[in-house]
């Protein structure tokens, strides 16, 4: 007997030596059971004659028909496609041998230990010995090449089974022996890969003969895999023979194979088609937010810039309420949505690059500096309007209080000229005696006085509608009528006073007798009365203060008022002994007065009443100031609160700003814990807003109450709204930047250590701390990394540079060549802004040093689908692709010209490169 063992200790090729030592360890006890060695007979013959099948023969006795070894030797030639050596055609047990040995060396010859296995017990027919070298040649040339996820042979067969069969329910393969007993394994290999010849759903588990016998005959039927069990043999046997399992399964991979490499570039088409209608689904949200955002603002705009002025200062306020509602409720949804639409875009840009996309350039006046433009204009619209109310406020209150003072001061007028005009015409002196013709011109000479009194009221009054009109009052028309009236009667009293004196002058000269002590009386009550009715005017007068200095001032104004009374009161006394001498003098000489004075209308009992009024007076308008002192007070009370919070906050926000500016240049530890600290580090932000309400709180307490300054603080409450957005888009900005870094990281392969180098170089050469490089810092960050330009062509060593080498290439001047430079810059920064970001930065990196999909990877994806054809039909791109990605690849592809082209042929080619630019052209 020749022993295989020892005659074939030659090296084999690849692994394939030790993995049949293992398989090798044949169990000779095993074949002797009946159930086993029939199954097997039964399947390697079937499988044997599955091949000899294409030279134009077969075997009917597997240990009878190769005993001479010529059907032996041409069964490895078919299987192998190699021809071995001539065989020899001799009828003698020799040629037999010398004919076994042949095909035993070429087995041999293919890195396979045959343990035991010699010519002489396959020429005598061994039926195990023969047995046991088909299995070898079943494992060598059927099953050893089945490899999946670097596993052996027999183990890839199994994966592969378990992941072809997971989703049906009822199998579970775990080996090849029991897991196939009840024929669902089989049907359900079949149904994954051709559906449409099973009924998977109609068999059942408690029926394996049918199940098996259903799986062999469409097996044989349309798959071209003979019957090589009985379903009774399998089901019969309480274990079935593992390596006649392992044989059917093992025609079944090969079978399918070409499905698989089918699926493979299906799967990439899809990758590729997905990503694209992914990013087109991107750009289309984009579109949709930026328009929408536009919209929003081209529509608030005009009503910002709307000036039409309301009568009242109700109007106005409700016109602020109506803007506090817009700041509060209608804008903050907006900005939020500005936040998103540039975290869009940015995440979009990112995809882009990362899939080799050209760029997306949003439609024209979409972009983001655009929107960043409007959002400018809009919140210029919002400053003029705030401050367009308030002086309209200011307007308003203005002109109320004018309006009252002028019909205050015009009826005060009214009452004291109403009879004027009659007293004026009366002819009384005409049929008066000497005496009382005097004392008639004592009188008018007392009225002149009160009349030249009188006219500063009435400048007032014609000063105060000339203002009303400046300031556009709405009631111009009749503050006009009445002034010009009063004006016209004022004229007419000083003509008819002007008259009446000449008419009394004319009869001085025959009426020489005056009463001295009325005449005194009437001087100095007269202007003792005005001064009164001035008091009382000036008692009621409204007033507006806006800080305690002037409700101060007023006070103190009021104390010195107060402080004349002691003197008014004797000169009302004085004024008052007058008219007591008079009554004593008539008692004491008999002299029967008329009883009013003749030189004027005041008299005792009036001085004397508007003294008593004028003294009720001053204690009201004590309380009014008072209120309005307490008022002033309150009023300071709220600059203080407001101050102290907008203090803090301001104070706050100016921290977080330089914090967040800090901890985007000086993040450690991995991007998700970066991630993870930043999202914190929001939430923590986020945490801050009950502060900001209560500030907003504050500043509508002080709206409310018309405060239009405050000397505690320099921040408004426009200023911080600015802040606190600019610092909650600056967090938004910078995880975004982090998730970007992310998605590169994961989809180019890039350590983390190449991240920390990235961004340890990117802050040596960021010196202002911007984020972003200058074109000279981007360029000697580049060199620092290793970067040289021969002939303009850009090299990229394998691996960073040492810092030492860094200081070199600096120190000689090493620096890239313009023309290479300049492409680089049109990668990193395609808008000219002349800067680059850290996103850009890394994008680039990324990019120069890991590898993508590409155009040509595509079109060679729809070669397989195509089978080798230059063009693709709308039928087989539906067949291998899902629906929704054929019928986008049929809407845009072109029509193929070829000559080789038949109807209705696309052309993949021209749509694969279009996929990726025309920089993949």
């Amino acid at each position: 007997m020749v022993d295989y063992h020892a005659a074939n200790n030659q090296p084999s090729a690849g692994g394939a030596q030790s993995y049949m030592v293992q398989e090798n360890d044949w169990d000779r006890d095993l074949l002797l059971d009946p159930a086993w060695e029939k199954q097997q007979r039964k399947t390697f013959t079937a499988w044997c004659n599955s091949h000899l099948r294409k030279a134009g023969t077969q075997i009917e006795n597997i240990e009878e028909d190769f005993r001479d070894g010529l059907k032996l030797m041409l069964l490895l030639e078919v299987i192998s496609g190699e021809r071995l050596p001539k065989p020899e055609r001799g009828k003698m047990r020799v040629h037999k041998i010398n004919n076994v040995n042949k095909a035993l060396d070429f087995i041999a010859s293919k890195g396979v230990k045959l343990v035991s296995i010699g010519a002489e017990e396959i020429v005598d027919g061994n039926v195990k010995m023969t047995l046991g070298m088909i299995w070898t040649i079943i494992l060598r040339f059927a099953i050893q090449d089945i490899s999946v996820e670097e596993t052996s042979a027999k183990e890839g067969l199994l994966l592969w089974c378990q992941r072809k069969t997971a989703p049906y329910k009822n199998v579970n393969v775990q080996n090849f022996h029991i897991s196939w007993k009840d024929g669902l394994a089989f049907n359900a290999l079949i149904h994954r890969h051709r559906p449409d010849l099973i009924d998977y759903d109609s068999l059942r588990k408690d029926d394996p003969v049918t199940n098996l016998n259903n799986a062999f005959e469409v097996a044989e039927k349309h798959l071209d895999i003979p019957k090589m069990l009985d379903a009774e043999d399998i089901v019969g046997t309480l274990r079935p023979d593992e390596k006649a399992i392992m044989t059917y399964v093992s025609c079944f991979y090969h079978a399918f194979s070409g499905a698989q490499k089918a699926e493979t570039a299906a799967n990439r088409i899809c990758k590729v088609l997905a990503v694209n209608q992914e990013n087109e689904q991107m750009m289309e949200d984009y579109e949709k937010l930026a328009s929408d955002l536009l919209e929003w603002i081209r529509r608030t705009i005009p009503w910002l810039e709307d000036r039409t002025q309301e009568k009242t200062v109700n109007d106005m306020q409700a016109k602020q309420e109506d803007f506090r509602d817009y700041r509060c409720v209608h804008k903050p949804p907006k900005v939020q949505e500005k936040c998103q639409l540039e975290i869009s875009f940015n995440t979009l840009q990112t995809k882009l690059r990362l899939s080799n996309r050209p760029a997306f350039m949003p439609s024209e006046g979409r972009m983001v500096s655009d929107i960043n433009g409007a959002w400018h204009t809009l919140e210029g619209a919002e400053k003029g309007y705030e401050e367009w109310i308030l002086s309209e406020i200011r307007r308003l209150e203005r002109l109320e209080h004018l309006a009252e003072k002028f019909h205050q001061k015009a009826a005060i007028h009214e009452s004291w000229t109403d009879g004027k005009e009659a007293m004026l015409k009366q002819k009384d002196y005409e049929t008066s005696t000497l005496s009382e013709v005097k004392a008639l011109l004592r009188k008018h000479e007392a009225f002149e006085s009160d009349l030249a009194a009188h006219q500063d009221r009435v400048e007032q009054i014609a000063a105060i509608a000339q203002e009303l009109n400046e300031l556009d009052y709405y009631d111009s028309a009749s503050v006009n009528t009445r002034c010009q009236k009063i004006c016209d009667q004022w004229d007419l009293l000083g003509t008819l006073t002007q008259s009446r004196k000449e008419s009394l002058e004319r009869t001085e000269k025959q009426l020489e007798t005056i009463d001295e002590l009325y005449l005194e009386y009437a001087k100095r009550a007269a202007p003792f009365n005005n001064w009164m009715e001035g008091a009382m005017e000036d008692l009621q007068d409204m007033f507006i203060v806006h800080n305690i200095e002037e409700i101060q001032g007023l006070i103190t104004a009021h104390e010195q008022f107060k402080s004349t009374l002691a003197e008014a009161n004797k000169e009302r006394e004085a004024i008052q002994s007058i008219q007591a001498e008079v009554q004593k003098i008539a008692q004491s000489n008999g002299i029967k007065l008329s009883g009013a004075n003749p030189y004027t209308t005041i008299t005792p009992s009036s001085i004397d009443s508007k003294w008593e009024k004028a003294m009720t007076m001053v204690p009201q308008r004590d309380s009014a100031l008072q209120e309005e002192l307490n008022k002033q007070n309150s009023n300071d009370s709220l600059r203080a609160k407001f101050a102290t919070q907008a203090n803090t906050v301001g104070a706050y926000i100016q921290e977080k700003m330089e914090e967040i500016g800090r901890i985007s240049i000086e993040m450690n530890g991995t991007l998700e814990d970066q991630l993870t600290n930043l999202k914190d580090y929001q939430k923590n932000i986020m945490s801050y807003m009950p502060e900001i309400n209560k500030l907003e709180g504050f500043h509508q307490l002080i709206q409310e109450a018309l405060i239009f300054d405050n000397q505690y603080t320099p921040y408004t409450m426009e200023h911080l709204r600015v802040g606190w957005e600019q610092l909650l888009t600056t967090i938004a900005r910078t995880i975004n930047e982090v998730e970007n870094q992310i998605l590169t990281r994961d989809a180019k392969g890039i350590s983390q250590e190449q991240l920390y180098e990235y961004r340890a170089s990117f802050n040596h050469f960021d010196k202002d701390h911007s984020g972003a490089l200058q074109a000279e810092e981007f360029k000697a960050c580049l060199i620092s990394l290793g970067y040289d330009v021969e002939n303009d062509k850009q090299k990229r060593s394998g691996q960073m540079v040492s810092d030492d080498f860094r200081a070199l290439l600096i120190s000689t001047g090493n620096s890239l060549g313009e023309g290479e430079f300049a492409r680089i810059m049109s990668i990193v920064d395609p808008n000219n802004s002349g800067a680059v970001t850290f996103q850009a930065f890394i994008d680039f990196m990324s990019r120069e040093t890991t590898d993508t999909d590409t155009a040509d990877q595509v079109i060679a994806s729809f070669k397989i689908l195509a089978g080798d054809k230059n063009y693709i039909t709308a039928e087989e791109l539906r067949r291998e692709l899902p629906p929704d990605q054929a019928e986008y690849c049929i809407a845009r592809m072109a029509p193929y010209a070829g000559p080789d082209g038949v109807p209705g042929a696309l052309d993949y080619m021209s749509f694969s490169t279009a996929l990726y630019g025309e920089s993949d052209l």
